[in-house]
């Protein structure tokens, strides 16, 4: 086992080896991989997909991944509850209300990462490729003996608290609070806490692959940075002794077991790989003169949709950052929009809400065309105080938006979290006086 370090750059064509030698030169499949290593190619996309979208990388690892008992339902125990799946969401009619949810309680009895996973919403279904499933996760224990991949969608993973140690197949990274964590669809992983509790969200992408968007205007530099995003290298494990791998398949879970560890990929090289990233780096854009740009400048990472400009999800952080607008509405304004938003809170006040009642850990969903905005006590603070430059600081909110109506999940909906008082933040606001 190599030590925790990263490679640098979003998408790039990386190579690096835990063994020296193990990398073949100049063939991706020789007849003969030193060491007796298994070579296995890793595909993202189609093997079609235009060269500049295609994803892949190749592995050289001890034993090959095919080498496994079939998968059987898992029909016992936590996983076998139903509380973390995905769509099709149509277990009920879809509220067009505002919702928003109190913080889910920590667990009481041991759970690692997985059996922590609840499902709160999601739209589009894996089957089809399309949409987005939203999870939150509780943990109070490490995962040991077993690890666990989604065939269904790559895992987007927002910590709210605690350091997450993620061993992947290729190679180790924490992510905590702060910072994301992306494992790509069909890669192994295990995760093992760093202190005794951790929370947060996650968003688990049906659809194409999270990439950072393009910056039109604004030119060649800002928001996220491609050198910001780390990639794990190389790291192994030999052990010999029983493992339990779970994979979540057409949002059903499903369970085999192996004699020895997956994680054993010695070396590998290609653009398809597990990334973090820091949030703090992310360059905000903001205007300098008057009036509110959209929130599509806060844009991290995007899946884009068939529709150009319409995205399957964008991930979007409210990030400290300074506000100077003259003669403007500062926070959020009142708007109805056709994308469909989930928004989440990990440290602060979010500027849109300092009535209170979003607290770090919770969550709100918005629909499309649900008509939502600035509380009344932000409202009337923002129209009444004199504009000077001003910074927002410590906060840290995120929001994943999606053109699918986001269906919120029967647990969320029957969670005693569900803040059944919340259309109240929006009222009572005076009428207008016209002359």
């Amino acid at each position: 086992m190599s030590e925790m370090t990263y490679l640098s750059g979003f998408g790039n064509v990386h190579e690096t080896e835990a063994v020296p030698g193990a990398l073949p030169e100049g063939r991706n499949s020789p007849q003969r991989v030193k060491y007796g290593l298994y070579a296995e190619q890793f595909s993202g996309t189609a093997f079609t997909a235009p060269r500049r979208e295609n994803r892949r990388s190749w592995f050289y690892r001890m034993r090959p991944s095919a080498a496994h008992p079939p998968f059987r339902p898992i029909r016992e125990g936590v996983l076998a509850q139903g509380r973390f799946h995905s769509g099709p969401f149509s277990e009920d009619a879809v509220s067009p209300n505002r919702l928003r949810w109190d913080p889910q309680p920590a667990p009481t009895s041991p759970t690692d990462f997985v059996e922590g996973l609840v499902t709160m919403a999601g739209n589009g279904s894996p089957e089809i490729g399309t949409g987005i499933s939203i999870h939150l996760y509780a943990a109070n224990r490490s995962m040991k003996d077993t690890a666990f991949f989604s065939a269904d969608g790559e895992f987007l993973i927002v910590p709210q608290r605690g350091t997450l140690l993620l061993v992947t197949e290729q190679g180790r990274m924490e992510v905590g609070p702060g910072e994301i964590g992306v494992i790509p669809r069909g890669l192994r992983f295990r995760v093992e806490l760093k202190e005794g509790e951790a929370a947060g969200y996650v968003c688990e992408n049906h659809g194409a692959f999270l990439r950072i968007p393009e910056l039109g205007p604004i030119g060649a530099n800002g928001l996220a940075a491609p050198r910001d995003f780390l990639t794990p290298v190389a790291a192994f494990e030999d052990l010999e002794r029983p493992v339990r791998v779970v994979q979540k398949f057409m949002g059903r879970l499903w369970e085999t077991e192996l004699d020895h560890s997956p994680f054993d990929v010695v070396a590998w090289h290609g653009n398809l790989a597990p990334y973090k990233y820091e949030l703090s780096r992310f360059n905000t854009i903001g205007t300098v003169s008057y009036d509110h740009p959209d929130p599509s400048i806060f844009t991290v990472l995007t899946s884009p949709s068939d529709t150009p400009g319409t995205a399957n999800c964008d991930f979007v952080i409210f990030p400290p950052r300074w506000m100077v607008a003259e003669n403007t509405f500062r926070p959020p304004w009142f708007h109805r929009n056709v994308m469909s938003e989930y928004m989440g809170l990990i440290h602060g006040v979010y500027d849109a809400k300092e009535g209170g009642g979003f607290v770090p850990g919770g969550g709100s969903l918005h629909n499309c065309m649900s008509a939502h905005g600035p509380d009344r006590h932000t409202y009337e603070e923002a129209i009444s105080v004199d504009l000077k430059p001003h910074k927002i600081d410590n906060t840290l909110a995120f929001m994943f938006e999606s053109r699918w109506v986001i269906a919120p999940s029967r647990f969320a909906m029957e969670s005693p979290t569900l803040q059944q008082d919340y259309d109240r933040c929006w009222g009572p606001f005076e009428k207008a006086k016209l002359p």
